[in-house]
C-alpha cells in the first residue's frame, strides 16, 4: 500500500474534452480523472464556442487551447482558438481571450515544447498557421500562414487538406500530415521569431490520407494513421536531419471486413511497446505491438470501442487506461490496459457527453491545489 497510496494522494488528475457544439452549447469539458478507476466526473463545461473540438495543454501555466470557429472583416467563417485558465480549487475555466488565427476553418492545434507559441491546421484550406504566446499565456495575433500547394489520386484530394501537426521531442522540427497531399511535411521551427520554414517532405502512398501522426517517445520512429485507406504507415525518424523514411504499411481492419471506413486518431503507449488507431465504421481500436529493433508493428487486436464514430482518443499518463471518445455513440468509453499484451478490456465506466472528439489529460501535484 504505502508508496502507491502516497503517491496517489499527491496529485490530482483532470480529462478537458473537446466536440462538436453550436455556440450556444456546451462543448468544452472538465472532468476529474480517477487513475484508480479510469472514470471521470463532470465537474464544468463551456458554451459560447462553435465546434472546440481539439485541444492542447499548457501545463505550466494551467491554460487550456481550443480551436473554434469565427469571423473575418468580411462576416466569412474563419479558424479561431481560445485560451482558458483553469482553476483546480472551483473545477472551473475562464476565458483569457480568442483570436482568428487562419481564413479558413480548422481541425487542429497543438502547442510548441517551450510554450511560446500554437500551430493550428486547416483541413479545408490546406494551410498552416503559427501565433505567439504571451507571457500570460493568451494567444497573440497569427504570425505566420504556410499554404500548401498540391493534390493525389482521390476525389477528396483535389486540394491540400492539413490535417495535424506534431512537434518532435526536440522542439526542433513540426511534422504536419497533409491528407490531400499523401504528404508528411516537416517544418522547421522558429520559436523565438514565431516562424515555420519549409525543410522535407515524405510521401505516402497515393490514395492513403495521413491524418494524425504520433512519435515514439524514445526510439527514432514516428506513425501516421491514414484515413482514406485505412492503414498505417510506420517510419524511421532522423531527428538531427528533420528526415522520415518510410519502414512498412498495415491495415487497420480484419482481412474479412468489407464495409466503409476512415481512420482518425493515433497513440503510443508511454512504455512505447504498443500503438493504437481508431477506425470509424469498424468502430474499433486497432491494437499493434512495436518492434523495438526494426519499429515494425505486429498485429494484437481489434478492441470494439462500444460507440459510434470513434474520432480520437487518449491514454492515461500512467498507460492503465485508454479513454475513448465516441463522437456519435454521445459517450467517452473506459478500457483497462494489459501492460504485458496491450489489450484493452471494458471497465464499465461510460460518460455521456454530445459529439465529444478530443480529450486531453493534466495532472496537478497536491502543492498546486492549495
Amino acid at each position: 500500500m504505502g508508496l502507491r497510496c502516497i503517491l496517489h494522494m499527491d496529485k490530482k488528475q483532470y480529462a478537458f474534452i473537446g466536440s462538436y457544439a453550436e455556440s450556444d452549447q456546451p462543448g468544452l469539458y472538465v472532468c476529474s480523472y480517477d487513475s484508480e478507476t479510469g472514470s471521470l466526473t463532470l465537474l464544468d463545461q463551456v458554451s459560447g464556442l462553435p465546434n472546440p473540438t481539439f485541444l492542447d495543454i499548457d501545463d505550466s501555466r494551467s491554460i487550456i487551447y481550443a480551436i473554434t470557429e469565427g469571423v473575418d472583416a468580411n462576416q466569412q467563417k474563419c479558424g479561431a482558438a481560445a485560451a482558458y485558465a483553469f482553476d483546480p480549487f472551483a473545477g472551473k475555466l475562464l476565458l483569457l481571450n480568442q483570436e482568428v488565427t487562419l481564413p479558413a476553418t480548422t481541425c487542429h492545434i497543438t502547442l510548441d515544447r517551450t510554450r511560446q507559441c500554437l500551430m493550428v491546421t486547416s483541413y479545408h484550406g490546406g494551410m498552416v498557421g503559427l501565433s505567439p504566446l504571451q507571457q500570460d499565456g493568451r494567444i497573440g495575433t497569427t504570425a505566420d500562414i504556410q499554404r500548401h500547394q498540391g493534390s493525389s489520386v482521390l476525389p477528396v484530394q483535389d486540394r491540400p487538406r492539413a490535417h495535424s501537426a506534431t512537434m518532435d521531442a526536440a522542439n526542433r522540427f513540426a511534422i504536419v500530415c497533409d491528407l490531400g497531399m499523401d504528404q508528411l511535411i516537416v517544418y522547421k521551427l522558429d520559436a523565438a521569431n514565431h516562424r515555420l520554414i519549409p525543410h522535407s517532405q515524405t510521401a505516402i502512398a497515393p490514395g492513403s490520407g495521413p491524418r494524425h501522426f504520433a512519435l515514439h517517445p524514445r526510439l527514432p520512429y514516428g506513425y501516421v494513421i491514414n484515413e482514406l485507406n485505412s492503414t498505417i504507415t510506420a517510419l524511421s525518424y532522423a531527428e538531427e536531419a528533420g528526415q522520415l523514411t518510410v519502414i512498412q504499411t498495415v491495415s487497420t481492419l480484419p482481412a474479412d471486413f468489407q464495409a466503409d471506413n476512415a481512420c482518425a486518431d493515433i497513440h503510443i503507449s508511454p512504455d512505447g511497446c504498443f500503438i493504437y488507431g481508431s477506425n470509424r465504421g469498424h468502430d474499433s481500436l486497432a491494437v499493434y505491438a512495436i518492434d523495438e529493433q526494426s519499429g515494425k508493428l505486429t498485429l494484437v487486436e481489434h478492441a470494439p470501442t462500444l460507440g459510434g464514430h470513434p474520432r480520437n482518443f487518449a491514454i492515461s499518463p500512467d498507460g492503465r487506461f485508454v479513454l475513448v471518445a465516441n463522437r456519435d455513440g454521445n459517450n467517452i468509453v473506459t478500457f483497462s490496459r494489459d501492460a504485458q499484451t496491450g489489450k484493452l478490456t471494458p471497465t464499465g465506466s461510460v460518460l455521456t457527453l454530445s459529439k465529444p472528439v478530443c480529450i486531453k489529460f493534466r495532472t496537478l501535484p497536491a502543492g498546486d491545489l492549495r
